[in-house]
């Protein structure tokens, strides 16, 4: 990360001067810019310039509200930079005294006007904003709840969570990020309930991020993290606005980024990564269930091959006698030993999930289903790997989908290899040596400046029902007490057990 060099006469004024040596300094900046339009007029006996860069103004806009009206000032208008401000039909007119602020501003989408020897040159935002329509979320599908994501348009996305977040406490502030190329960001959350340590720390982390440029909200959540060299993420990334908007009204900090469809929220737990708002949609049994579904299929899928690898390879008397005798017929013909036949499939797969996710969708989808039978019967007929085997990877990576969370997902397939490595070099005890090094690893890892795995460690009991298991709405009347919000009640719990019949 370094800082872009300015030239420092760049941040002194430079008004008043003669229209020609401000196109001589524009051009300077903009060499071999043929989009940059700079035109002169002359009004009332006065010599003004227009200029902006092409693509960026929406030419119809301008052309209406700003070049017609201009010249229709009548000959007893003096022209000048405040009566251009009270007279133009546009509301968002501005004066800019140096070099440097012009430059910010025209490349954003604005509309420079210049009447020689003024002090300062007015400029309008006119930006042309390009945006796609509301969709149908990709990376996380519901069956019950909204099914539209966030799109591009920074504007269109703040529109969605007011239209969601009613009220006058949510709070979205305005940073911007990057030298070279400044991107928006905005920090969303509820003043009467986010932590105010948090807020600060956030905002700290990217008023103080010095960067060239953004590539994506994803990119903002790795610099900012507590820490950039784990494995595990640890600010949740959502496209959806209600699983966005339900993390922010329990206290957390959304941060939206300007051409992203990605906002993320923080803190994070490591549990938040299995969480889905669709658990609040369905009754809250089944919720319950499905939840502690994933959290079984997070363990089975991390640890199920590599279990079979150190049960085959060195402790067979964990393994019934009839299903020893069927692994061993099965595995008669394979030469290679269980690590390399299970780190081959492992691989394979990968192979073939990377392939389906970067050809077209209906390409992808047959070459998922049509490659992996093909080429699992293959590799068994071959003999080089076992039925059971494939069996067992193939359960491992269908109990890795079931997480809400794709970044979270990858995290949980990439954690599977060196434990297959560790089962297959040392057997059950290099499974228990990995889980420790694990276990470590994720004790010590925080997001925003709160332990990772809460409420399991640090205890809190009470914080069970938010995370483990779901209950009935009316006994959650408590937000979380691990992210500490100002306002720990969600409503009266004595008054959300009464039930009143229309007569009383």
């Amino acid at each position: 990360m370094r800082r872009r060099k300015l030239d420092f006469m760049d941040k002194k004024p430079i008004f008043p001067l003669k229209i020609e040596e401000l196109k001589k300094l524009l051009d300077n900046k903009f060499v071999n810019n043929p989009d940059l339009n700079f035109s002169t007029h002359k009004k009332n006996g006065k010599d003004f310039a227009i200029f902006y860069i092409d693509y960026q103004v929406d030419v119809n806009i301008m052309h209406r509200d700003l070049f017609e009206p201009l010249l229709q000032f009548g000959e007893e208008v003096v022209l000048s930079n405040q009566s251009i401000l009270d007279t133009l039909p546009l509301s968002s007119g501005s004066t800019s005294e140096t070099l440097d602020d012009i430059l910010n501003k025209i490349i954003i989408g604005e509309v420079f006007i210049y009447i020689e020897n003024e002090p300062a040159a007015v400029s309008f935002s006119l930006l042309k904003k390009q945006s796609r329509s509301l969709e149908k979320a990709e990376t996380e599908s519901l069956v019950l709840g909204p099914k539209i994501s966030f799109t591009e348009s920074l504007a269109t996305n703040m529109n969605i969570i007011r239209w969601r977040i009613k009220s006058t406490d949510l709070v979205m502030e305005e940073v911007k990020v990057g030298k070279l190329s400044p991107r928006l960001v905005r920090i969303v959350y509820v003043k009467s309930v986010a932590n105010e340590d948090d807020v600060n720390t956030m905002r700290q982390r990217i008023e103080e991020l010095d960067v060239d440029e953004i590539e994506d909200s994803v990119v903002l959540k790795q610099y900012l993290e507590d820490s950039q060299t784990n494995l595990f993420p640890q600010f949740d990334a959502t496209e959806l606005p209600d699983r966005f908007t339900y993390n922010v009204t329990k206290g957390k900090i959304g941060v939206l980024v300007e051409n992203s469809p990605t906002a993320f929220l923080a803190p994070s737990t490591l549990f938040s990564f299995l969480e889905s708002t669709e658990d609040l949609y369905m009754r809250w049994q089944a919720g319950a269930f499905l939840r502690n579904l994933r959290f079984i299929a997070m363990i089975f899928s991390i640890f199920l091959t590599p279990t079979y690898v150190a049960a085959v390879t060195y402790q067979y008397a964990v393994i019934p006698t009839e299903m020893l005798i069927s692994i061993g017929e099965s595995r008669a013909a394979v030469p290679f030993p269980p690590i390399f036949e299970a780190l081959l499939l492992e691989l394979l797969l990968e192979l073939l999930r990377e392939a389906g996710a970067r050809l077209p969708t209906k390409v992808g989808q047959t070459m998922g289903i049509v490659g992996g039978i093909v080429i699992g019967q293959a590799a068994v007929d071959a003999g080089l790997t076992s039925n059971i085997l494939i069996i067992v990877v193939a359960m491992s990576a269908l109990a890795s989908f079931t997480t809400p969370s794709y970044l979270f997902g990858t995290t949980v397939r990439l954690v599977r290899f060196p434990l297959i490595v560790l089962a297959g070099v040392f057997g059950l005890l290099g499974i228990v040596f990995g889980l420790s090094l694990l276990a470590i690893h994720v004790l010590r890892l925080t997001s925003l400046g709160r332990p990772y795995l809460t409420p399991l460690y640090p205890l809190q009991i009470k914080d069970f029902n938010k995370v483990f298991f779901r209950t009935p709405f009316s006994f959650s009347s408590r937000r979380a007490k691990s992210y500490r919000p100002k306002q720990i009640n969600r409503f009266n719990l004595k008054e959300a057990h009464q039930k009143r019949d229309i007569d009383e």
